[in-house]
């Protein structure tokens, strides 16, 4: 390799941008970066005015002759039309055999779409999810690289140092073909709008259910962040909790409870109703949020219809023993959602025939990422014991765990609805485990009514699958008069 030319390209120095390429050089390579405004550019490379492993570029051809062969150039732009709009404009540039990364939030069929479109021009793909936020992206986030497998050997010595790690080992694996990193990155979000909703619910019934006062519920949380709950998100919490405002009062009473969201959540809901897939607790997390945005809405119907109840006045064993049917409700919901996540990304593999790794997936999610808690290892653990494992729920572990919970957690949800505070994660994780351990289900009744009124057809207990009915419900009187489909 010739010693003026830089080991990858990165175009796009917003926040996370940066932070990608300060990690990079720290582990050793040389960056060329390049961004729309010069302006950028400028301000960054002056911020680091040591840097010998940078290399800033003011236009796209001499940025493409910067770079070492095979070149690659990351992009970290907002998804969607500006993510092609550079490819249009590299793709003259480059050679057969270069690579093109996307490390933005992009759509999986998007991805999809760009490794076919670039593997006929002789340009290999990579769309990799990146996560960890800003600290994450500085000092190791979690990397979910799919795409054109031919590019992986390429970039993976470069993702692989950059990577946060746990237990030594990398979180940053080959994914799958296609969209396959960003689908995996699409449903870690997924689960990460989960784990912030059953993390506010808790919140909520600890702070306006039984009337905790916030630095109660601080310390409540930074004790759960030393057991089984432990996690980023649940740190977090106990952080944000800690802080004051100007007058002393805790931070987050001053801040409007109207949460905002950038689609990812909402991506993975339309995923799972295109695969059939029940991934309820996530779409009633993106439907929470969407129903906080509704604050004047909703400042009118409590006029309206008047105030949740007051909390109950509880002594010290009665406060323990529903904050430890929170606990347990939490935890037990925090299965259902990685559940969930698993059996849409199981589903996805099969319709899009991805051979995806469940448990280094868990393992890319243990480091760096949100969403990383020592919960994961016991992912890992499942599928390394059972490679075919059909859903997490059924694994020893996570059985035992929502044994244990059962009862607590419906005493959660029970407090919660004698005390008007919604908790449509909490609520909806309950009825998705009642309903999965659940060998009858009224859907016979659907199938009568689909029948009755659209000659839809059934299937019958007594008759083998596949064998579908017709009854005439109108003109029989009441009277068996079927018809037999077989398909």
């Amino acid at each position: 390799m010739a010693a003026d030319k830089a080991d990858i390209g990165l175009i796009g120095l917003a926040v996370m941008g940066q932070n990608l390429v300060l990690n990079m050089t720290d582990h050793g390579f040389k960056v060329a970066v390049y961004n729309r405004s010069r302006q950028k550019t400028d301000e960054f490379i002056a911020a680091e005015p040591d840097n010998e492993k940078l290399f800033p570029y003011f236009d796209l051809e001499s940025f493409v002759a910067g770079l070492s062969a095979p070149r690659k150039v990351m992009l970290m732009v907002k998804a969607g039309e500006v993510v092609d709009l550079f490819i249009d404009q590299l793709v003259p540039l480059l050679e057969e055999g270069d690579i093109i990364i996307d490390g933005g939030n992009s759509l999986y069929t998007d991805s999809n779409r760009r490794t076919a479109e670039l593997k006929d021009k002789g340009i290999y793909f990579i769309g990799s999810g990146v996560s960890g936020g800003e600290e994450g992206a500085r000092h190791g986030p979690s990397i979910m690289p799919g795409g054109n497998p031919l590019a992986w050997e390429a970039v993976k010595p470069i993702f692989q140092s950059i990577a946060a790690k746990a237990d030594e080992q990398p979180c940053c694996d080959w994914v799958g073909d296609g969209g396959a990193g960003h689908y995996v990155k699409m449903v870690h979000n997924g689960i990460e709008y989960g784990d912030m909703q059953l993390i506010a619910e808790s919140y909520h019934l600890m702070r306006y259910g039984m009337g905790l006062a916030a630095d109660e519920c601080q310390a409540v949380f930074a004790e759960w962040n030393q057991g089984v709950l432990d996690s980023y998100l649940i740190e977090i919490t106990a952080e944000i909790l800690k802080f004051k405002d100007e007058g002393g009062e805790p931070l987050v009473d001053k801040i409007l409870d109207a949460a905002g969201q950038k689609g990812t959540g909402k991506w993975t809901g339309i995923s799972s109703l295109e695969l059939g897939m029940p991934v309820t607790l996530i779409t009633e997390s993106v439907y929470a949020r969407c129903l906080s945005a509704l604050k004047d809405e909703r400042i009118k119907a409590e006029a309206h219809f008047g105030k949740p109840s007051a909390p109950p006045s509880l002594g010290e064993q009665e406060k323990s023993e529903l904050l430890n049917a929170i606990h347990d409700a939490l935890y037990a919901s925090k299965i259902i959602s990685y559940a969930q996540g698993y059996m849409l990304m199981t589903e996805a593999a099969k319709e899009f025939a991805w051979s995806l790794n469940y448990g280094a997936i868990a393992l890319m999610w243990r480091g760096g990422c949100i969403i990383r808690s020592t919960f994961l290892g016991e992912i890992k653990a499942a599928y390394e014991k059972d490679p075919q494992l059909t859903n997490l729920l059924v694994a020893d572990f996570f059985t035992s765990a929502l044994k244990d919970a059962d009862a607590n957690w419906r005493k959660a949800v029970i407090f919660a609805i004698q005390q008007q505070i919604p908790t449509p994660a909490l609520s909806s994780a309950l009825a998705f485990f009642d309903g999965y351990k659940t060998a009858n289900l009224p859907a016979n009744m659907l199938q009568a009514q689909r029948d009755y009124f659209g000659a839809h057809t059934y299937e019958r207990v007594d008759a083998p699958r596949g064998t579908y009915f017709h009854t005439d419900w109108i003109q029989s009187g009441g009277r068996i008069s079927s018809t037999t489909y077989e398909v």
